[in-house]
C-alpha cells in the first residue's frame, strides 16, 4: 500500500486561512449579543515599531499578533480538515 506525504506548506496554507476566517467571523460575531466571546482577543507585538534609519534608506520592523477565540476554533478547524484530507 502505498502512503501519501503531505506538504508542510498545504498546512501553513490552511492554518494560516483558519485564522484569518477566525478572525473575521469573530469580528461579525462581536455584534451579536450572545456571540461576544468570540471576538474576546488578546494583542501581542511590537508596540513602537524599530526604525533602522541608514540616511540613504531608512527600515522599519513591526510586527502586531491579534488573537482571538474564534480565529483559535479557526486554526483547530483548520488543522482538523488538514489531517482528514
Amino acid at each position: 500500500m502505498a502512503t501519501r506525504e503531505k506538504n508542510i506548506w498545504i498546512l501553513l496554507v490552511f492554518m494560516l486561512s483558519g485564522l484569518v476566517i477566525g478572525g473575521l467571523l469573530g469580528e461579525l460575531a462581536s455584534r451579536v449579543d450572545w456571540l461576544w466571546w468570540l471576538s474576546y482577543s488578546q494583542s501581542f507585538g511590537l508596540e513602537n515599531p524599530l526604525v533602522l534609519d541608514l540616511s540613504v534608506v531608512k527600515i522599519t520592523f513591526a510586527l502586531m499578533f491579534k488573537i482571538s477565540v474564534a480565529s483559535i476554533i479557526g486554526l483547530l478547524l483548520a488543522i482538523f480538515v488538514y489531517r482528514k484530507v
